[in-house]
């Protein structure tokens, strides 16, 4: 059967959720009103470390308006013994009670919340709760944890959380011309979303059903996760996620604001609103790739990689959501990269510490890119190896795979090697030298550096094995298609349009989406890890083609021709040679729903399906690298990017304009992180970077125009389709890092390169 040319996928189709948001008609969290509503404010803790010996909330419920104050003692009690992170997986957790019990943890930990008939009101009843302390000696830094005395977690000796650990392979070292080894270390910062956390939560009594609008990134894991949090059955939740303003992995899992709200709200007459502020944000919400690693190399004289190692330690706060074993071990798994690397080993520590917890941001497992491409750039100096030639004599070429690294990671349908030498082309790395070498005679500094990475995505495991899709061709023509997650920055809405138009031959104006509603949508894992490009084009397949061939007949049959002759476009079909004989799909699905006695014998009645999609192969990968081009003032270690390039092989692009919007996104998060993001906390645990006056993010005026390469090498799934969310925070630190060390010929191996931090390494340096 015949769809027509493809008019959609694949080009710059403008995103329809535009007008909506542009014009400020967007429904984000804080824009729901329920009658009656109340408003919830945490109590905070101002230690790092303490044990709770009272808490009096009589002076705050004696305020007008107030109509709640609850305590560990009132929520944690109706806490499951047993629940997990990943919903139906069991699998380790560490402890996270929704509000803290009997020992305040990290400053900013929840110890009460507030309930009132304003924010306002809530906010200042919260400074009346009083609490008393007893301040403990905390753990400041995870680096020396293990040999403190003082414990986050009793239960947890050493503060270790957990650990992985892969035999050695000392000869391949022992026995290599060249090792080059440095200890690399990387600061704590944050995804820092545009829209905070957020959640409305109203329980109704009368049929015991619980209803949450949410900011989330992942609606029907936080619908079964408060189902095993309340023991509620799962039809009595239900998840609403409207638009939300990014998540960035900070999302994804409920936390334990979330929990308290979803607690509270059973024992309240009305729904209840708790929207975190800023300053919440940046001191509770999570904590992101504070670590370090003794990472090695060897190399026989040519250059060529014999063997790597990376010893991983990362910091994950008091609570770390979910369980950091599991991202700690991607870190020594994706360690050796795009390389052919014929050895490796790595292991992996994730350890407590009296600070926010650790959560997923945008490619969790990226430090592993940093090390080693800082690593690299080490090697070509000590072997006398220009860096670019250096990798081009180790990156992967397309006849070598399948190929496993190391770890047993399997590649496929990647093109390292062709993509570095694009982005490489598009900079004229010659001439830049050249540049290079004449700014240097006339005392400026400039440097170049580049990253390479293959991403992982549509990891086919647990939550986000399968994903599902609904299509619904009303009456009167119009396809709704519902889909389990929403957009959270990621043009959802638009590629899966697209992708629909092209599989019923339908114009895209006849076309909308549902999406992010537990009531009404398929189940599925939602924005995580790279998968909504290829997952929904893989549901949207399976389920269109039902409904496709069901066109199809209705269509022949009206107009007395061959099923293999009806071609589907423009929302009509037609016989192909004849194209005056046609029929619209308004006038097919009148058919389908009410002259159902004129369908062909043995189809149903209606046009509606659904379907689901699983991958085939455990994990689609893709793969990019990054150029950056710097000018650093060696007076005032100021940085100034001059380009910055990204060539990316996400397979066939469903629409460039979404795919280079998401490679711009984490670029900008990379520079950000490189450069000015620190969520610091003093030498006593206490986060002194709680304002965007102290927290630094880059803006307009600091990032260059992105230069975009496109290499296509299709993906094992339907449509070639992989993911591209993740790379661009992964691919942009180190390519900036070695930029700057270009630029000044210094070690880095500390970040973030603030201006200081730069004009230190420099008097290092002479």
């Amino acid at each position: 059967m015949n769809t027509g040319a493809t008019r959609y996928a694949g080009t710059r189709v403008r995103r329809v959720e535009d007008a909506r948001l542009l014009t400020g008609h967007g429904t984000f969290v804080d824009d729901v009103v329920r009658p009656g509503m109340l408003h919830a404010c945490f109590v905070r803790s101002p230690f790092p470390r303490a044990r709770i010996t009272g808490i009096d909330p009589a002076e705050a419920l004696a305020l007008d308006g107030v109509r709640a104050v609850f305590t560990a003692a009132d929520l944690n009690p109706d806490v499951r013994e047993q629940w997990y992170t990943l919903t139906g997986k069991d699998i380790p957790d560490t402890p996270r009670p929704p509000l803290a019990d009997g020992e305040v943890r990290f400053v900013g930990d929840p110890v009460a919340l507030v309930v009132a008939a304003d924010r306002y009101v809530a906010e200042d009843a919260a400074d009346l709760v009083t609490v008393d302390y007893e301040p403990l000696p905390p753990v400041v830094d995870y680096a020396t944890a293990h040999e403190s005395a003082e414990l986050v977690h009793p239960d947890y000796p050493g503060n270790l959380a957990g650990e992985i650990a892969l035999p050695g392979i000392e000869p391949a070292f022992d026995e290599a011309p060249h090792v080059i080894e440095r200890t690399i270390h990387q600061q704590t910062y944050a995804p820092v979303p545009m829209e905070t956390r957020g959640l409305v939560v109203e329980w109704s009594a009368s049929d015991g059903a619980l209803t949450i609008w949410a900011a989330t990134q992942a609606p029907h894991e936080m619908r079964l996760f408060c189902s095993r949090l309340l023991g509620i059955p799962e039809h009595r939740v239900r998840v609403i996620m409207r638009d939300t303003g990014g998540g960035f992995g900070q999302k994804v899992l409920p936390m334990r604001e979330d929990m308290c709200v979803m607690l509270a709200a059973r024992k309240l007459p009305a729904a209840v609103k708790w929207i975190e502020d800023r300053r919440e944000n940046l001191m509770a919400a999570s904590q992101s790739r504070h670590e370090h690693a003794d990472v090695r190399m060897a190399f026989d004289n040519d250059g060529t990689i014999l063997a790597t190692q990376i010893n991983y330690v990362q910091d994950v706060g008091a609570y770390p959501t979910p369980w950091p074993v599991q991202t700690a071990a991607a870190v020594g798994m994706l360690f050796p990269g795009p390389y052919r690397v014929p050895q490796g080993t790595f292991s992996s520590k994730s350890v407590f510490s009296n600070t926010a917890g650790r959560a997923a941001y945008r490619g969790p497992w990226q430090f592993e890119s940093v090390t080693r491409e800082v690593l690299l750039d080490a090697a070509a100096r000590r072997i006398g190896i220009d860096p670019v030639e250096l990798r081009r004599r180790n990156l992967l070429r397309g006849n070598e795979l399948p190929y496993a690294n190391p770890s047993g990671m399997p590649y496929d349908h990647v093109s390292p090697l062709e993509t570095f030498d694009h982005a490489i082309d598009l900079l004229d790395y010659p001439a830049f030298r050249r540049e290079q070498a004449q700014a240097r005679a006339a005392g400026r500094y400039l440097g170049v550096g580049t990253c390479s990475y293959v991403e992982p995505t549509t990891a086919a495991m647990g939550l986000h094995a399968t994903e599902g899709a609904t299509i619904r061709i009303e009456p009167s023509g119009t396809v709704n298609v519902y889909l389990s997650g929403g957009s959270t920055g990621n043009s959802l809405e638009t590629t899966a349009i697209q992708l629909t138009a092209d599989a019923l031959g339908v114009d895209i104006a006849d076309i909308n989406t549902i999406q992010g509603d537990t009531a009404i949508t398929p189940f599925g894992g939602g924005t995580a890890g790279s998968r909504s490009g290829s997952m929904i084009a893989g549901a949207i397949a399976a389920t269109a083609s039902v409904l496709r061939d069901r066109i199809v007949a209705i269509a022949a049959h009206r107009l007395e021709a061959s099923a293999d002759d009806i071609e589907l476009t423009g929302s009509r079909a037609t016989v192909r040679g004849v194209p005056n004989a046609g029929i619209s799909l308004a006038e097919i699905a009148w058919l389908a729903y009410f002259q159902v006695d004129a369908l062909p014998a043995g189809l149903p009645a209606g046009l509606e399906a659904s379907g689901r999609y699983r991958p085939q192969n455990p994990i689609i990968w893709a793969n990019a690298t990054h150029v950056c081009t710097c000018e650093v003032d060696v007076v005032t270690g100021h940085v100034r990017l001059l380009r910055y390039i990204v060539t990316e092989d996400c397979g066939p692009m469903i629409n460039p304009d979404v795919v280079e919007g998401q490679i711009a996104g984490g670029t900008v998060q990379g520079i950000g992180g490189a450069l000015y993001e620190h969520l610091a906390y003093d030498e006593d645990a206490n986060p002194i970077t709680t304002t965007f006056m102290d927290y630094l993010i880059p803006t307009a005026a600091e990032v260059p125009i992105i230069e975009y390469g496109h290499v296509e090498t299709p993906g094992p799934g339907p449509g070639g389709y992989k993911g591209v969310g993740e790379g661009g925070a992964i691919g942009a630190p180190p390519a900036v890092i070695n930029a700057v060390a270009d630029a000044l010929g210094v070690e880095v191996t500390r970040l973030p390169l603030t201006p200081a931090a730069i004009v230190a390494l420099l008097e290092e340096s002479r």
